[in-house]
């Protein structure tokens, strides 16, 4: 086996809420930036993994490794347990397990990085959804000697659902299986077809050994017939999608700014670029104008592209409030009331069909029914599944395939605000 990269491509979506852990930060004149997760069952090494990448490329302060040391010898260990690096949680570290997503950020001299160390039991496959939501590149790690299971198969449906543009196979602990390279090809190809069926454009094997630092930043002199990259290398390497400054243009509107007799609308523009005397659209109304001003920081500017927060002034008094979305060009977004979606539902009470819910989707906010569940009775937390909504409004939705910002949207309980469901619209699939 020659390290062969089977292909991949994904999008944006919605950020579902987490926990961070602080890291400081790092102005290194790098190029540009990569997002990515790691994802696994328990013990499979996710987060000694990432805690090895930390280490290895020197990205840890002395404090940080000094505190990790002390954490390591109270438990009895005679060296450091890098894993500590991203189990910051005083719960995780006295179980030894991660439950909540670690972000951390890092760079080299090549790019910078911010990592989601994403938990592996199955109860919370709601924080690896929260991870990857995100993400450029997901890491799926597998125990050499466990092979794929459920939970690795999960890992791969949600990054297949999300659309998480490449997956990176890291297979981990080659050191307990005196690194032979059918042990690592019997792996691949278990994957490779739970990858097709999760819908996975494609995957890039790595054996590694997280414990050994094997193939994580350095490549291994104990697997000569393995011809890739190291881990860090790909993570440096691999392409990065277009940005959010290539879609169509997409500025949902936040706040309406009233100057005298002047209008100002506020918000981020989440995809495309406004320049003036671009002609416009408003939505839902469909009511059309002009760009007579952008404003960037309270400076004039002649445009304004995908992800700057700006302020933008029409040549019509339309009536334009918070929730509308304003538009140009031919590429628009597909005004509905039917909603059809993949889900991930988070919330511990279940939802069914029937229920009133409340969709947010950029800035807007509408009732909504839930008129279908694919045939299942109700989605209990960390299903995964389809939806099929109808709203009180309409809604200016994005394919989630084609613009991760429109296209993604969460489920509200309106009884006390709770987040029930992340939502990815689906809108070429049939009714």
């Amino acid at each position: 086996m020659t390290g062969t990269t089977i292909g991949t491509t994904t999008i944006d979506g919605p950020t579902i809420g987490t926990t961070t852990i602080d890291s400081p930060t790092i102005d290194t004149p790098t190029i540009d930036t990569l997002r990515f997760a790691t994802a696994g069952s328990v013990d499979d090494g996710k987060s000694t993994l990432v805690g090895r990448l930390l280490h290895d490329s020197k990205s840890i302060l002395t404090d940080q490794l000094e505190a990790v040391q002390r954490a390591s010898a109270s438990r009895g260990q005679d060296g450091p347990d890098l894993a500590l690096l991203t189990d910051g949680l005083r719960a995780e570290r006295e179980q030894g397990i991660t439950i909540d997503v670690a972000y951390r950020y890092f760079a080299t001299a090549r790019r910078r990085f911010i990592l989601a160390d994403t938990p592996g039991h199955v109860q919370y496959t709601r924080n690896m959804v929260t991870g990857a939501s995100t993400a450029d590149l997901a890491v799926i790690l597998v125990d050499v000697r466990h092979g794929v299971v459920g939970q690795t198969r999960r890992h791969a449906a949600v990054a297949g659902l999300l659309r998480v543009p490449h997956v990176v196979l890291a297979v981990n602990k080659m050191d307990l299986v005196g690194y032979e390279e059918r042990e690592f090809e019997r792996i691949v190809e278990e994957f490779a077809g739970d990858a097709a069926e999760s819908g996975l454009p494609g995957f890039t094997p790595i054996p590694v050994s997280a414990l050994a630092g094997d193939n994580v930043v350095a490549r291994s002199a104990h697997m000569h017939w393995y011809r890739g990259p190291a881990l860090l290398e790909f993570l440096e390497t691999v392409p990065v999608g277009a940005g959010a400054a290539d879609g169509p243009a997409r500025f949902p509107v936040q706040y309406v700014i009233r100057h005298g007799e002047e209008r100002y609308y506020a918000g981020q523009l989440v995809s495309g670029a406004l320049r003036v005397g671009d002609r416009v659209t408003v939505h839902p109304s469909g009511a059309t104008s002009e760009i007579t001003g952008i404003d960037v920081l309270g400076t004039a500017a002649s445009a304004a592209c995908a992800p700057q927060s700006v302020s933008v002034r029409l040549a019509d008094q339309r009536d334009v409030s918070r929730g509308d979305m304003i538009t140009a060009g031919v590429d628009v977004p597909v005004l509905t009331q039917r909603v059809r979606a993949a889900v991930c539902h988070l919330a511990d009470r279940p939802l069914r069909v029937g229920d009133r819910v409340l969709v947010r989707h950029t800035t807007r906010t509408v009732k909504a029914v839930v008129e279908d569940l694919a045939g299942a009775p109700e989605l209990s937390v960390n299903d995964l599944g389809r939806i099929c909504l109808r709203t009180a409004e309409p809604l200016a939705l994005d394919d989630y395939a084609d613009c991760r910002r429109t296209g993604a949207f969460v489920l509200i309980d309106p009884a006390d605000g709770a987040t029930l469901t992340a939502g990815m619209a689906d809108l070429n699939r049939p009714a």
